[in-house]
């Protein structure tokens, strides 16, 4: 699931709401109570100015006017109405009200302008980078967007994948840069993935449709990024699991790493494995710098088994003292029931061990192959062990 919706719209807390009528009857009792050098006149003005931030219009106007009335009466009942000190603070209460309801008018507009560029921005996440389906070709899948940034929603980090006549393929991918060149280039990939997965019969032949796409896009960009925009990438292929059961023990997941972290392999005994590449290859994008022709690695995958993608955002995610995030270590010995209890503790645990979360946009992806006969669930053991 992109995002988990952690971006719910705030809703003030109910005993918030409260504390400007809290003010107006401590202000009350605090004046009636006091010697008639003491005033609540500060507590008075304050009130309409609390309502105006956390309520809405017509409750900032309610209390505006309790609060004038209020100052008003209390002058009455101290039998000063006649003094020029209660006229001036009658109407300066009345001018912080009137003010108060202004603020809370550019609160409210202010909000709903927030409010519609998030349900915008949703949509585009939605659009570049849609939830995929928890199961296809019989494989169970889980991906994950986690942006570092509050209220941030899409970056330079993409996933993709899709049930093709070849099996099923994918794509984790980290764009090179941030901000929207960044997205632009998560679009023009994602799109050619899924174009170029349906098309091509291998996995070295949607690489090299990505490399040309990458280079056309960077040709469109000014300045330096015309020449140092790259991505590195994991593009896998699984055989789909059909009716009839899962294959054999030949049952292989085949990958194209263009200087992307290493996959991972978690196994159903909590063994764990990680998948790099036979030969390093340079990142997408930089194909003119030599190296040789894209190498598909093959690699077994069991029954049972669950390979993990992801990007840098996890894998360089530090520790108090500056310790990267190792998630083979954290994940070793570990089982889950299924690739989204995977990546929710996955993601609870890196929370855990930045102090609040990765520095970096991170995106991941799980994709298990269930064993014949095997439960809906498994025992699951946490990420990190109870003390």
């Amino acid at each position: 699931m992109v995002g988990r919706e952690r971006h719910s719209t705030f809703r003030t807390p109910w005993y918030l709401r409260l504390l400007p009528a809290v003010m107006l009857v401590g202000g009350a009792f605090f004046d009636a109570l006091s010697p008639p050098r003491f005033t609540a006149v500060p507590l008075f003005a304050a009130a309409p100015l609390v309502a105006a931030a956390l309520t809405s219009w017509v409750v900032t106007l309610l209390t505006g006017i309790a609060a004038v009335v209020a100052t008003a009466g209390l002058h009455v009942y101290n039998q000063d109405v006649t003094e020029i000190t209660s006229f001036t603070e009658v109407t300066t209460v009345a001018t912080v009200s009137a003010v108060a309801l202004l603020i809370n008018r550019v609160v409210r507009l202010g909000s709903e302008r927030l409010a519609s560029a998030r349900v915008i921005a949703e949509a585009a996440q939605r659009a570049v980078l849609p939830e995929p389906q928890d199961r296809i070709a019989g494989l169970q899948v889980a991906a994950r967007y986690e942006a570092a940034q509050a209220d941030a929603f899409i970056g330079g980090d993409l996933f993709a994948v899709q049930d093709t006549p070849w099996g099923v393929r994918l794509i984790v991918g980290d764009v090179r840069g941030k901000g929207m060149e960044a997205v632009s280039a998560v679009a023009v990939l994602v799109g050619s993935f899924r174009e170029a997965a349906e098309q091509e019969s291998t996995l070295e032949a949607v690489a090299q449709r990505l490399e040309r796409a990458l280079k056309r896009e960077g040709v469109r960009r000014p300045g330096l990024d015309a020449f140092e925009g790259f991505t590195t990438a994991v593009i896998g292929e699984i055989p789909a699991v059909r009716a009839g059961g899962p294959p054999g023990d030949g049952y292989a997941v085949r990958l194209v790493n263009r200087g992307h972290p290493d996959p991972l392999l978690l196994h159903a005994d909590g063994s764990l494995v990680s998948l790099a590449p036979t030969e390093p290859a340079l990142p997408l994008g930089m194909g003119d710098l030599g190296g040789g022709p894209d190498r598909a690695d093959a690699y077994p995958l069991p029954a049972g088994s669950t390979l993990l993608l992801y990007t840098d955002g996890l894998s360089e995610a530090r520790d108090a003292h500056g310790v990267f995030y190792d998630p083979g270590e954290r994940l070793r010995g570990r089982v889950f029931p299924g690739p989204e209890e995977l990546l929710d503790a996955l993601v609870d645990d890196v929370r855990r061990y930045s102090g609040g979360g990765p520095s970096d946009d991170m995106a991941l992806m799980a994709v298990a192959r269930p064993s014949a006969g095997q439960p809906d669930r498994r025992r699951t053991v946490p990420v990190v062990p109870a003390d």
